[in-house]
């Protein structure tokens, strides 16, 4: 793989990750279409990659939510020191929502991911999503803030996120979708995406690392891209949500799906 190749590979994942686009869409479709998949070389190369430019955007979130992450692992140690606080009713919450969600998603991802990375379905995962985020959004009051999310919640929310296996449904999209479904803020949603994907990301970051180009320049270029793209973005995300609604990204969901469904049957 090319520095050049990763490190546009790193900016789409910086990008697409953390707003509810599909950044496993995004990294898929892209070589597509630029022809890269062509290249026996590069499918070597992009193996365990793309969960190595996971891993650039985890930092992002990790650095954006460190003092959140801090009084969460404390509140939840406090916890079973019998120290009841708010934070470490969240922690507890997290652990219960990643492991079904994460579990199902690690087993559905290794008997199908592969068969279902071909444009036409990421198209359409892009649409039909893209639709989801719009109408449940457009629907849906904003009865729960971050601080009053209930077990049920974020349980629900964390379980919906196993769908993220497949390419153009979005990890954030599907638990942002689910969030508002349920009754959660925008911003509350936003904040506790982030949060529910940082446990699931490393795990999955440990597991592929056998996977990683530890010797390759373009390795680390990439992931740098994907973290420093990464940082902005949440700013602008979180900035964002507080006055705006996922309207724009369900549109960009919407025509880009579309797209991809008539460009598969153009581009063999």
């Amino acid at each position: 793989m090319t520095i050049l190749q990763a490190v546009i590979l790193g900016i789409t994942q910086g990008l697409t990750e953390l707003l509810p686009i599909s950044s496993s869409a995004h990294l898929n479709i892209i070589p597509w279409l630029l022809n890269w998949t062509k290249s026996a070389e590069f499918n070597a190369a992009f193996k365990g990659f793309d969960v190595a430019l996971h891993f650039g955007t985890l930092l992002a979130i990790a650095i954006f939510f460190f003092k959140d992450w801090i009084k969460l692992i404390k509140g939840g140690w406090g916890q079973i020191r019998g120290k009841k606080t708010f934070e470490g009713k969240m922690f507890w919450y997290l652990v219960i929502a990643t492991i079904p969600g994460g579990a199902i998603g690690f087993l559905l991802d290794h008997f199908l991911g592969d068969t279902l990375e071909k444009p036409l379905i990421i198209g359409i995962a892009l649409l039909v999503m893209g639709i989801l985020l719009y109408v449940v959004d457009k629907i849906s009051e904003a009865k729960t803030q971050y601080e009053d999310m209930t077990l049920k919640q974020t349980f629900l929310i964390g379980l919906s996120q196993s769908l993220a296996f497949i390419p153009g449904v979005s990890r954030s999209g599907v638990t942002i979708t689910t969030g508002r479904l349920l009754g959660v803020d925008r911003e509350s949603c936003a904040k506790y995406t982030f949060l529910l994907s940082t446990p699931i990301v490393f795990a999955a970051t440990l597991y592929k690392a056998k996977d990683f180009a530890f010797g390759e320049l373009s390795f680390y270029l990439g992931v740098l891209a994907s973290f420093v793209v990464g940082i902005f973005v949440i700013k602008f995300l979180m900035e964002y949500i507080k006055k705006g609604s996922f309207k724009i990204f369900a549109i960009y969901r919407v025509i880009v799906g579309a797209l991809i469904i008539a460009l598969s049957f153009i581009i063999k």
